[in-house]
């Protein structure tokens, strides 16, 4: 893992059987308002990229899952050695969310698959790693 602030991350697209994603939603007034994002966050000391994408999707949507996909890692900057992990996560139980001091203004949302492709390329995500876990889970989606 990298040292302090350089940590790696996951992200997860939490797809039900209907096809319906788990998508947050908060208001971020420094980038002009409300904006979507996946489940996520920085990996803790100790933590494997998995184990951090569990407790992520756990505490931000209250969501636990049985059957989780890698989708690949990347980076996050052209300065930084850190990655964000992506993963799509199947045949979840819903939950109560876990949300921290920071996190309270979290909405939980489920939006069919095609709408939230859709908001992607409105340019309604905040982060790219969101974007790319729900490109990279359809396209894996269509390959099946």
């Amino acid at each position: 893992m990298s040292n302090g602030s350089l940590r790696d991350a996951s992200v997860v697209v939490a797809r039900d059987e209907n096809d319906l994603v788990a998508l947050l939603s908060a208001d971020f007034p420094a980038h002009g308002g409300a904006y979507l994002f996946l489940p996520g966050g920085r990996r803790e000391e100790g933590e494997s990229p998995l184990q951090c994408a569990l407790r992520e999707l756990r505490e931000e949507a209250g969501v636990s899952a049985e059957h989780w996909t890698p989708l690949g890692s990347h980076a996050i900057t052209l300065k930084s050695p850190a990655r964000v992990h992506l993963f799509e996560a199947r045949h979840l139980t819903l939950g109560a969310q876990e949300l921290t001091a920071t996190e309270q203004d979290f909405q939980l949302m489920w939006w069919p698959m095609q709408d939230a492709l859709r908001a992607v390329s409105e340019g309604r995500f905040l982060l790219p790693a969101g974007p790319l876990a729900l490109l990279l889970a359809e396209r894996r989606g269509q390959e099946r």
